[in-house]
């Protein structure tokens, strides 16, 4: 089976960070990934997006034009990738920075106030970590401990104050109900 996801939004909001955590998560379960970033010369601000293609078979190619799931983390986001979701795909979104809804009827869309439940929890920045685990919970690619464990590892020692926010923005995520 394969997967493919496009993380989208503004740079600063952690949208090459969650791409990486899931290519290495999947790389590290033994599976076949592809991690194509892209982002403006701007960055911080600047438009930023990556594609991550999961699977347990050979991958043909990093670049997606109809992903199964796109996160989008702001309105430019929303507007330029909701239409490529595949049908029966998923689109995640922030929904305190995306105040649209897709009207499309033929995919699920998952709408998290990431970004108001990082500033109410004392994470701010961490909005896409709340979002990551969200989405691994409605999809099901990965199991809960497997990508903490992996989130947690891949922090250098000299961020490990950033462990314990991490493991609180993936749990916060985890735990919607929504």
């Amino acid at each position: 089976m394969t997967t493919s996801i496009i993380f989208a939004g503004a740079g600063g909001q952690g949208i090459q960070f969650s791409g990486k955590q899931m290519a290495k998560t999947a790389m590290y379960c033994d599976m076949q990934v592809t991690f194509l970033p892209s982002y403006g010369p701007e960055m911080r601000g600047g438009t930023s997006n990556s594609t991550v293609v999961i699977s347990d078979g050979e991958i043909g190619s990093p670049s997606v034009t109809t992903p199964d799931i796109v996160v989008a983390m702001n309105l430019p986001s929303f507007d330029k990738f909701e239409p490529a979701v595949k049908a029966g795909g998923i689109l995640v979104i922030d929904s305190t920075l995306v105040e649209k809804r897709s009207e499309r009827t033929d995919i699920r869309t998952v709408a998290i106030p990431a970004t108001e439940l990082a500033v109410a929890n004392g994470l701010e920045g961490f909005a896409n970590v709340i979002v990551l685990g969200q989405l691994i919970k409605v999809t099901g690619l990965f199991d809960y401990d497997t990508f903490l464990n992996y989130l947690v590892g891949s922090i250098p020692p000299a961020k490990a104050a950033l462990i314990e926010k991490n493991e609180k923005a993936l749990a916060l995520g985890w735990g919607l109900e929504l």
